[in-house]
């Protein structure tokens, strides 16, 4: 059984959830993300040692986890705490979710292998990035994605994907 842990989700989300720089290694916001880490890992240990999808694991590292919805494993996020499903969601293997801001994903979305949704970036002002400053953006999702959606006009698909050097 894992040790029962108690994260601040308020003061972390002040310090992330704002779209300012901030520090990346703050003490509340490494305790949050080793947290979602333990937590990820025993979700997934279970449902690939033991097919046991126990989603009370990721009920109580989400802000909010709707009803029906089935997520495969290997599923990481960064701090939990700032995602918000909606209901009758099927997330398949390998999902990474960085969400040092709101990342929510409304009811009936279908989300393929390998995606990876990330509010983080790392400053672009070379000292500022020394400092371990980064800055997060939140990500929401409408109802009803699925494969064969259109995006619409003046969106922005995987931005500053490279680091500068």
């Amino acid at each position: 059984m894992s040790e029962e842990v108690k994260i601040d989700a308020k003061r972390v989300q002040a310090i992330t959830n704002m779209g300012q720089a901030y520090d990346d290694v703050d003490p509340l916001v490494e305790a949050a993300r080793n947290h979602a880490i333990k937590e990820c890992r025993r979700y997934n240990f279970l449902v690939n040692s033991q097919n046991k999808y126990d989603y009370s694991i990721l009920k109580g590292l989400f802000n909010k986890m709707g009803e029906e919805n089935y997520i495969e494993p290997n599923l990481m996020c960064e701090l939990g705490l700032n995602i918000s499903l909606g209901s009758n969601i099927y997330i398949n293997h390998n999902m990474v979710i960085l969400d040092c801001n709101e990342v929510t994903i409304g009811d009936h979305v279908y989300i393929g292998p390998k995606v990876g949704l990330y509010c983080a970036n790392h400053a672009e002002d070379p000292v500022e990035r020394a400092n371990h400053q980064v800055y997060a953006k939140p990500i929401h999702i409408s109802d009803s994605v699925l494969p064969g959606v259109t995006i619409g006009e003046n969106s922005i698909i995987g931005r500053h994907q490279g680091h500068p050097r």
